[in-house]
């Protein structure tokens, strides 16, 4: 992992990607009451702002300290306080069963380290928590818009369904999935992967019952 190559792309514009937070987490955890939200690569900070204006007490950790020094500046402008942390996610230690939710949007790293953050992240999901985990899907690259173009670093909903084998939560949902994205020549479909797990006793608020 690079830092200083992604710190350069990060202070090349004002903002890399966008603001907003992104649409897979406003459609998986828009109605989970807020608690504790771990956000891994959160990058500039987008979806640890949008949790925290929700009351959710939000940890963000990135490896770029220019990243993460753009994500402080958005919370601070929206008067949100995240805690923001700079650290490889190789390294990075999350506290065990302690957050309601665990966000890995977009990581893009060989199968080897992927499944030692995916992991440590299934980990740090508390016995009600949710792990939620987005991706560039691996059809991406011939079927799909944008994104890295460096197979190694793509992966599909079923290889992290691999990584979280044995690590106790449910999965819940493990799909390829469409993301459009408008471009200067027209609207674009990308191709993500999803997967959505909890631990045993967590309720998703979406279902009918109790």
């Amino acid at each position: 992992m690079d830092s200083s190559a992604w710190d350069q792309r990060y202070a090349d514009s004002e903002f890399l990607w966008t603001v907003h937070p992104n649409r897979f987490l406003l459609e998986e955890a828009a109605a989970l009451p807020s608690g504790r939200a771990l956000d891994l690569a959160c990058g500039e900070g987008r979806n640890a702002v949008w949790l925290a204006q929700r009351g959710w007490e939000v940890t963000g950790v990135d490896f770029s300290a220019v990243a993460i020094e753009k994500a402080r500046m958005l919370a601070t402008e929206r008067g949100m306080h995240p805690q923001w942390i700079v650290a490889d996610l190789l390294e990075y230690q999350p506290s065990k069963r302690a957050f309601e939710l665990v966000l890995v949007l977009y990581l893009q790293l060989p199968a080897e380290q992927r499944r030692q953050i995916v992991r440590r992240a299934a980990d740090a999901v508390a016995p009600v928590g949710m792990l939620l985990i987005v991706a560039h899907d691996s059809e991406n690259i011939e079927h799909g818009h944008g994104g890295p173009q460096d197979p190694a670093v793509l992966y599909t909903a079923q290889d992290v369904v691999a990584d979280l084998d044995g690590s106790g939560l449910r999965i819940e949902r493990a799909d390829r999935v469409q993301r459009s994205v408008q471009t200067p020549d027209g609207q674009r479909v990308a191709l993500d992967a999803l997967v959505r797990a909890t631990g045993h006793r967590a309720h998703d608020p979406r279902s009918c019952g109790s």
